[in-house]
C-alpha cells in the first residue's frame, strides 16, 4: 500500500555552513583522461583515510553483492533472495518507477524504502540522473563517487564526503558532524513524525528556479528532506546538483561508453553538441525485447529551466538514440567532431575498493560491454547500431515523434523564453525532419511552410559561448507573451524578418519598452546571471546558423492574429492542458477558448483567479467538476474572474476560459 507523507515534524538541525554558502571557491570541471585507456580504473582516495568527520554514509554494501544478509532482503522492486546484484537492482528500480501524468506529459513517482510516495522532483537533465543514482546509493549504503577537477586538482564527491586524494576539499562540510542521520529510527518513531532538517529544507539548486511545485515546496532541499532519513545524504546531493553537470557525466571517470546491445534501464544517453555549454542527459527508463531481437526503449529527462522528468514515447526515444550528437559521426556547426565531445550511450561506473583505494570501474559482469573512449570507429558507429537494434520506426512515425519534440521545445520556450537548450533541441528535431523529406515525398521548403511557426524565428538558436541570454534561466511565461506580442505586431502590415529575442546593444530594452506599452512593465524582469556566464559582457548575442528557410521566403501560412501561448491545442475538455497549482500566463486569440485541468484532493478548496485588463477584452471563467458538471462560474465586467469550490470528490477539475463575444486578451491564471 502506498502512503504519501508530505508533513514533517520540525526538529533541531545543526549546520556548519550558512544556507547560502557552499564552501567551494571557484568552479569545478570535468577531469582530463588519465591515459590511453581513457579513465578506466584510475584510482581515487585511500579507503583507509580517516573520514569520520566528512562521512556522508557508510558503504557497508558492495555493488556486486548478491548473497549477503543485506542483499537477500526484499526491496523496492525485487523480492527476497532475488539473486540480483545491487547494480542490477538499480536497473530494476528505474524500470519499476511508476509512470504518472505530469504537467502535459508523463513523468514518474518515487516510492521510498519507508513507504512514502512522492512525485518526481523538479530538476534539470543532469541533475535528474545524479539525483536518482546518489539517492539509491545512499538508501542502500553503497559506495558512491563522482570525480571532478578544481584549481587544486582532482576532487571526489562521494559517500566519504567532498575530498581531494588526501583531505577535505576547501571549506565543504564535515557532513557527519554538521548534520543528523535518523536511519536508525524505528517504525514507531517514524509513525510519530518524520524527522526534519530545517536547514536542508532551505537548500536550493542554483542557477534558476528550483521550486518543487508538485509538493508545494520552495527548494529541492525540502524534497530531499522528505525522502532521506539520513540528512547528510540530502545535503550532499544538493552539492552534486550545484557543482556537477552533464559534462561530468560525459567524463569517463564517472561513466563509460557502452556497447548498444548491452543497454538496460538505468543507463544514460548523453547529447553533447558543443565543447562548452549546453548538453543533454537522458536516462534509459525501460528496455524490452521482441521475438526478433529488436529493442523498445523509453528515455526520460528533466530540463533547464527545471521541470519534472519527462518520459518520452518509444518512437521519440528511438529518434534520440540515432542522433549524431550522441557521439556519432560528423561535426557540429563549430567544426568540432561529435566523437570528441563525449556524448553517447553510457553506463554508470561503480565504485569499488581496488588495491586499497576507492576506484570507479565496472561490474565484473559488464567487463566486455565497455568501449574505450579512444576507439573512434566503435564509438561513432553506435547511433547507427542503435537504429538497427531498436524497433523499426516508419518515416511517418518518425515524423510524428520529431514534431512532438518540436512542440515540446516550443512549449518550453513559451514558458522560459531565454532557454538556449530548447532552441537547440527544436532545431535538432527540424534537422531530423528535413532528413526524412525524401522518404515522406516532400521537400524542406514544403516542410518549413507546413510546420515552421513565427516563434521558431523569434526564438532562433544562439551560439551559447557568445550569448548572455543562454545564462539566463529565470525568464518567465509572462515575458514570452510580451515577446510574442511584439513579434505579431511586427507582421501587422507586411511580412518582415522577425526580431530575434536576444541581447542587443541596448540589452533587452526593446521588449521592456513594449511591456510598458501593454501596461505590463512589472512583468518584464531584468537579465540575471543564473549560471556561470563567460558571455556576461557580450553586448549583442550571436545567432547560430540554421538551414531553415527565411521566414518570408517560405511563404508561411497566415500568421496568428494575436500572440500564441504554450498550451495549445487546448480548445476542448478532451485537450485540456494539465497544470499544477500556481500561476500561468496565456493568450486568448479570436475565436479561441482555453481549457486546463488540475488535480484536486477531496476536502480541499479550489480557488481559480483569471486576471486580465477588462478594457482590452472581456474574459469569462467556468470550472467543471470531475464528472463534467459545472461547479462554478464567473462572468463579471471587472479585471478578475474568480471561482471558489469546496471539493467533495478527488479528481481532475476542468477550467474553461473564453472571450465574451469573441474577445481576445492576455491573461494570468492563478490556481490555489
Amino acid at each position: 500500500m502506498r502512503t504519501s507523507w508530505l508533513f514533517v515534524v520540525a526538529m533541531v538541525g545543526c549546520a556548519e555552513l550558512p544556507a547560502d554558502d557552499f564552501g567551494i571557491e571557484g568552479p569545478v570541471t570535468a577531469t582530463q583522461p588519465g591515459g590511453k585507456e581513457d579513465n578506466a580504473g584510475r584510482s581515487g582516495p585511500l579507503v583507509a583515510s580517516n573520514t569520520t568527520a566528512t562521512q556522508v554514509w557508510l558503504a557497508t554494501n558492495k555493488w556486486e553483492d548478491r548473497d549477503t544478509v543485506s542483499a537477500r532482503k526484499a526491496g523496492l522492486a525485487w523480492g527476497e533472495s532475488s539473486g540480483l546484484s545491487w547494480d542490477e537492482k538499480f536497473s530494476t528500480w528505474i524500470d519499476s518507477l511508476h509512470i504518472i501524468p505530469g504537467t502535459g506529459y508523463d513523468t514518474y513517482e518515487l516510492v521510498t524504502p519507508w513507504g512514502k510516495t512522492m512525485p518526481a522532483p523538479v530538476l534539470e537533465c543532469a541533475e535528474s540522473q545524479m539525483f536518482l543514482r546518489a539517492t539509491f546509493a545512499a538508501w542502500y549504503n553503497l559506495p558512491f563517487m563522482l570525480e571532478t577537477a578544481g584549481p587544486e586538482g582532482r576532487i571526489f564527491f562521494g559517500h566519504f564526503g567532498i575530498r581531494t586524494s588526501t583531505a577535505k576539499y576547501q571549506n565543504t562540510p564535515n557532513f557527519a558532524q554538521a548534520y543528523r542521520d535518523y536511519s536508525a529510527y524505528t517504525a514507531a518513531q517514524l509513525a510519530a513524525g518524520w524527522p526534519s532538517d530545517a536547514v536542508l529544507r532551505t537548500r536550493a539548486a542554483l542557477g534558476g528556479d528550483d521550486a518543487q511545485a508538485p509538493i508545494n515546496e520552495v527548494h529541492i532541499g525540502a524534497y530531499l528532506d522528505e525522502i532521506h532519513l539520513n540528512k547528510r545524504a540530502g545535503h550532499f546531493i544538493v552539492y552534486l546538483l550545484n557543482f556537477l553537470g552533464s559534462a561530468n557525466l560525459a567524463d569517463t571517470a564517472n561513466t563509460y561508453n557502452l556497447k548498444p546491445a548491452s543497454m538496460h534501464a538505468g543507463d544514460l544517453l548523453l547529447h553533447r553538441w558543443q565543447k562548452n555549454g549546453i548538453g543533454d542527459a537522458k536516462l534509459v527508463k525501460t528496455v524490452s525485447h521482441d521475438d526478433t531481437g529488436r529493442y523498445t526503449a523509453r528515455l526520460m529527462s528533466g530540463s533547464m529551466p527545471r521541470r519534472q522528468s519527462k518520459i518520452y514515447t518509444a518512437s521519440a526515444s528511438t529518434s534520440y538514440f540515432e542522433e549524431d550528437d550522441t557521439g556519432g559521426p560528423g561535426t557540429n556547426p563549430d567544426g568540432d567532431s561529435y566523437f570528441k565531445l563525449g556524448g553517447g550511450l553510457k553506463r554508470w561506473r561503480v565504485t569499488k575498493n581496488v588495491g586499497g583505494r576507492w576506484t570507479n570501474t565496472w561490474m565484473t559482469s559488464d567487463e566486455d560491454d565497455w568501449i574505450d573512449s579512444t576507439n573512434e570507429a566503435a564509438v561513432t558507429a553506435r547511433p547507427a547500431q542503435l537504429g538497427d537494434l531498436l524497433e523499426e520506426v516508419t518515416p511517418a512515425r518518425k515524423k510524428t515523434a520529431l514534431l512532438a519534440q518540436i512542440d515540446d521545445a516550443r512549449e518550453h520556450l513559451l514558458q522560459y523564453p531565454s532557454s538556449c537548450s530548447a532552441r537547440e533541441r527544436r532545431e535538432q528535431a527540424f534537422a531530423g525532419l528535413y532528413a526524412l523529406a525524401s522518404q515522406l515525398g516532400t521537400t524542406q521548403p514544403e516542410l518549413d511552410h507546413e510546420y515552421r511557426r513565427l516563434e521558431d524565428y523569434v526564438f532562433a538558436p544562439l551560439v551559447y559561448t557568445q550569448s548572455k541570454t543562454c545564462c539566463w534561466d529565470s525568464s518567465t511565461a509572462a515575458m514570452a507573451a510580451i515577446i510574442m506580442d511584439y513579434a505579431v505586431k511586427e507582421q501587422a502590415n507586411q511580412c518582415v524578418a522577425p526580431t530575434v529575442f536576444k541581447s542587443e546593444t541596448g540589452g533587452y530594452a526593446r521588449w521592456a519598452a513594449h511591456a510598458a506599452t501593454l501596461g505590463r512593465a512589472a512583468d518584464w524582469k531584468a537579465w540575471s546571471e543564473d549560471e556561470t556566464c563567460a558571455a556576461r559582457a557580450v553586448a549583442q548575442d550571436a545567432v547560430a546558423a540554421t538551414t531553415a528557410g527565411a521566414f518570408c521566403s517560405i511563404d508561411p501560412p497566415a500568421g496568428p492574429t494575436c500572440a500564441v501561448d504554450g498550451f495549445e491545442p487546448n480548445e476542448s475538455p478532451g485537450t485540456a492542458h494539465a497544470v499544477l497549482p500556481g500561476t500561468i500566463y496565456g493568450q486568448m486569440c479570436r475565436g479561441d477558448q482555453d481549457w486546463f485541468s488540475v488535480g484536486v484532493a477531496a476536502g480541499r478548496t479550489l480557488i481559480v483567479h483569471a486576471n486580465f485588463s477588462h478594457a482590452a477584452g472581456d474574459l469569462d471563467l467556468v470550472v467543471l467538476a470531475p464528472n463534467g458538471v459545472e461547479a462554478g462560474r464567473s462572468e463579471s465586467t471587472t479585471d478578475v474572474e474568480t471561482v471558489t469550490i469546496a471539493s467533495t470528490v478527488a479528481g481532475n477539475y476542468k477550467i474553461h476560459l473564453y472571450g465574451y463575444a469573441g474577445a481576445t486578451n492576455a491573461y494570468s491564471l492563478t490556481i490555489q
